[in-house]
């Protein structure tokens, strides 16, 4: 059974930082990209970062420079360091693995923390 499990969310005023970590579980870590979106109500979730299971990564324009997404192969955990944190970076943040094997896709999400950035 895949479990993707996030931590390090919180309440953190604004220019702060915040470290969230997601553990994957069930799946082979090491073919999975990885990556952390984020939602607030009403809106479709966004892509915030990615890193390839080569270690590629991707941002969204609004958190270049600001965020920074890494993996660590042996202990199965993708983390995405968030500085100078903004109240619009307020959100569920959500973790996802994604692979294609043999022309099937796999896709997982976590179960989301929540991020609040107080200005």
């Amino acid at each position: 059974q895949v479990h993707l499990v996030e931590s390090g969310g919180g309440l953190v005023q604004s220019g702060g930082s915040l470290r969230l970590s997601c553990a994957a579980s069930g799946i082979i870590f090491t073919v999975y990209a990885m990556g952390w979106y984020r939602q607030v109500p009403g809106k479709q979730r966004e892509l915030v970062a990615s890193i390839t299971s080569r270690g590629y990564t991707n941002y969204a324009d609004s958190v270049k420079g600001r965020f920074t997404i890494s993996r660590d192969n042996a202990k199965n955990t993708v983390y995405l360091q968030m500085n100078s944190l903004k109240p619009e970076d307020t959100a569920v943040y959500y973790c996802n693995a994604d692979a294609t094997r043999l022309s099937i896709g796999y896709n997982y999400w976590g179960q989301g923390t929540q991020v609040t950035v107080s200005s």
